[in-house]
């Protein structure tokens, strides 16, 4: 499972000797695992060290199941360094080859789907779920008192009267609220385990209007959708409508966090817009959320001293005075310092874009 300290020892590894990252989509809708061997030599052609291509090959035909919808591979032979992670997210094939592994994708699965909690519920009980990544991590179950439905006809009090029709509702009402009141801490301490940062609730409608008001407003400022399904639905099936929701709810964010970009950019007050104001912002570490479009890389210019990355062709660094080395992919440097740093990264989808800014920004710090 992919963690975020998966990330940071990625991010805190570098090396003087080439780092070789593949992303491969294994995903079984889309072929079998020939078709995918099939992609990933394709990949591997860009590669030009076969100890690099042979080390990879060998790990595919003896050691990879095939398991999952892609994989994330990192590879340094000469620094001894070989990590993958199995995801179950599909991703496109991608190799990247530099002085450190590639996390640009790897940070935005961990932005899209990590951290989802689901509570599945009714009257008499909840089905908690913790999912990461895609992956299932953790599901656990609370089973409340249980509710006896009245029964209608045959009985010998009329409504109304005691121990009659009524007096069963109430019953089964109070039943009812001590269950989802216990339900809801369950739930809390459940999500507090998993450390869960997006909440979905399952069930009918009105079972879920009942449950709602038993969770902290901690938790229910987190909910981002809610959704009808049986309590005995497949993980599979809740996975899907956590993706579906999932992805809308990131749409919304993402739609407000550009505009609100754009707004205090123009207005002077804490945003930068263009890549060369944002990797100045970076450098300086000003940057709470990076904001970029999808697939957007761009080559520049990286300081041997200090650091400093710039897309300007310069003989000496203004900040230390040292030389500049041309780089690949100035963009995945600026993700790679922002999440160092401890900001965060919005990779921007569908309809969302910086193209009319130059595809990239930031929301500052100060």
């Amino acid at each position: 499972m992919l963690t975020n300290r998966d990330l940071q020892e990625l991010l805190n590894f570098k090396s003087e000797h080439a780092v070789v990252s593949v992303y491969l989509n294994t995903d079984p809708a889309e072929g079998n695992s020939e078709v995918h061997r099939l992609n990933l030599r394709s990949l591997l052609k860009n590669v030009e060290d076969r100890v690099y291509t042979e080390i990879i090959e060998r790990f595919f035909d003896h050691e990879f199941d095939w398991s999952g919808r892609s994989v994330a591979l990192f590879s340094c032979p000469q620094e001894d360094f070989f990590q993958t992670y199995s995801l179950m997210i599909p991703v496109k094939n991608k190799i990247y080859v530099g002085d450190r592994p590639y996390i640009k994708t790897l940070a935005d699965l961990l932005d899209l789907y990590g951290g989802y909690g689901v509570a599945v519920v009714d009257k008499q009980g909840t089905r908690c779920l913790a999912f990461h990544v895609g992956e299932l991590i953790d599901e656990k179950e609370f089973q409340g008192e249980t509710i006896r439905k009245v029964k209608h006809g045959g009985g010998s009090q009329s409504s109304g009267t005691r121990g009659g029709e009524t007096s069963q509702t109430q019953d089964i009402d109070e039943i009812a609220e001590r269950n989802m009141k216990e339900a809801g801490e369950f739930v809390s301490q459940f999500f507090k385990e998993h450390n869960v940062r997006r909440v979905l609730l399952g069930g009918s409608e009105d079972n879920i209007s009942l449950f709602r008001p038993h969770l902290s407003k901690t938790w229910q400022s987190l909910i981002i959708g809610t959704f009808p399904i049986s309590k005995r639905a497949s993980a599979e099936q809740i996975l899907n409508k956590i993706l579906e929701i999932g992805k809308e709810a990131e749409h919304s964010q993402e739609k407000e966090l550009v505009n609100s970009l754009i707004t205090n950019t123009a207005k002077g007050l804490g945003g930068v817009l263009t890549l060369d104001e944002t990797l100045s912002a970076v450098h300086e570490g000003r940057v709470r959320t990076l904001l970029l479009d999808q697939g957007y890389h761009a080559p520049g210019y990286r300081c041997k001293g200090c650091g400093f990355i710039t897309t300007q062709q310069m003989e000496t660094c203004p900040f230390c005075g040292n030389q500049f080395e041309r780089i690949e992919d100035a963009v995945e440097l600026a993700v790679r310092k922002v999440l160092q740093l401890g900001g965060e990264v919005e990779v921007l989808q569908g309809d969302v874009s910086l193209k009319e800014h130059g595809h990239i920004g930031a929301i500052l710090r100060y």
